[in-house]
């Protein structure tokens, strides 16, 4: 498999074969790191990390990674570079593609993104946008066989607003891994019709199931996997929040949910979760209006079934497997 100087945009850029082949070496890499195999195969590379939304696990899974690899990565911030500001994105993409091997983007319009990679002359990576992420479902998947053995089938519930990156990602991904993908939700936070339509193509090949449920007890029945997301993406108003709560606090993910899919359920979640009232942010949710968890309860967060760490570290493996694989 040769993915070399490719970019790593959006999953519906990728065969099936690909993406899992992409898995497959993550495990490979996953193993040699928990063995204390050094992969130092990149020595002379440079990467550039742009992080115009800040994250967590993406950034710490890039620098670690890349570090891993052999390569000293550059972090700029929103503040650290003048891309989109008083520099195009064309003019920013064909400055570091001069200096840098590879580079990561984490923003807001899926446009930028590809507008990186058309200019830059190296592999882009997409460490989010609005529409797509990638390298998270790749962690998802990794994690998922894991604990299944394969993902052939799989049923996944997706819980909540999936009108965005990730309930985009997660039915593109198994639309294209043959999986059996439901999106749970009032009926106006599905996703688009166009994508939709895309999705149903590829499954039309794979075998892959899809479908759009607005009962939480049907939607969950016998679920191999019920997974959820923040309410309110960052960058949108805190304004929104109400009208969130008030939509999505029936499809929230507890016990109830959880004993309706089984015990071989697991439950996942990309982080971070607004499951306690230990973050400044959970804190203003229950003055403002009383509850003490939000997407998921901190008694399924914390369970047995909850496999949440695991797809963190994930992000390490998968997201090295992509610029391994593409430098």
């Amino acid at each position: 498999m040769n993915l070399k100087g490719k970019s790593f945009l959006k999953l519906l850029d990728f065969s099936p074969e690909e993406i899992m082949y992409l898995i497959e070496y993550a495990a490979q890499l996953k193993k040699e790191k928990k063995e204390k195999i050094s992969h130092k195969i990149f020595p002379d590379k440079n990467i550039a990390l742009i992080f115009e939304k800040t994250s967590t696990r993406t950034r710490c899974a890039f620098e670690v990674a890349a570090s891993d690899l052999g390569m000293p990565p550059v972090y700029l911030d929103p503040t650290g570079s003048q891309i989109g500001k008083k520099e195009s994105i064309a003019d920013t993409a064909r400055v570091l593609g001069r200096m840098f091997d590879g580079i990561e983007y984490r923003g807001f319009g899926q446009e930028v993104v590809e507008e990186l990679a058309k200019y830059a002359s190296v592999p882009v990576w997409n460490g989010l946008t609005n529409e797509f992420h990638p390298t998270q479902i790749l962690a998802d998947f990794l994690t998922i066989k894991e604990h299944f053995g394969s993902l052939s089938g799989i049923k996944l519930v997706y819980m909540g607003d999936a009108r965005y990156n990730m309930g985009n990602s997660l039915m593109v991904g198994c639309a294209k891994m043959g999986m059996h993908f439901v999106a749970c939700a009032p009926k106006k936070y599905f996703p688009t019709s166009e994508l939709v339509s895309q999705c149903v193509e590829i499954a039309k090949q794979t075998g892959a199931v899809l479908e759009f449920i607005e009962d939480p007890i049907e939607a969950t029945k016998n679920a191999d996997i019920i997974y959820t997301d923040v309410w309110v993406s960052m960058g949108e108003p805190a304004e929104v929040w109400k009208e969130r709560i008030d939509d999505l606090l029936p499809y929230q993910v507890n016990k109830k949910l959880m004993d309706n899919a089984g015990q071989k359920c697991k439950f996942m979640h990309c982080l971070p979760a607004f499951h306690d009232l230990k973050t400044t942010t959970g804190k203003e949710i229950y003055d403002k209006f009383g509850i003490d968890c939000m997407e998921v309860t901190d008694e399924v967060f914390e369970s047995k079934q909850s496999i949440v760490f695991d797809e963190a570290e994930n992000r390490m493996h998968t997201i090295k497997a992509v610029m391994a694989a593409t430098l």
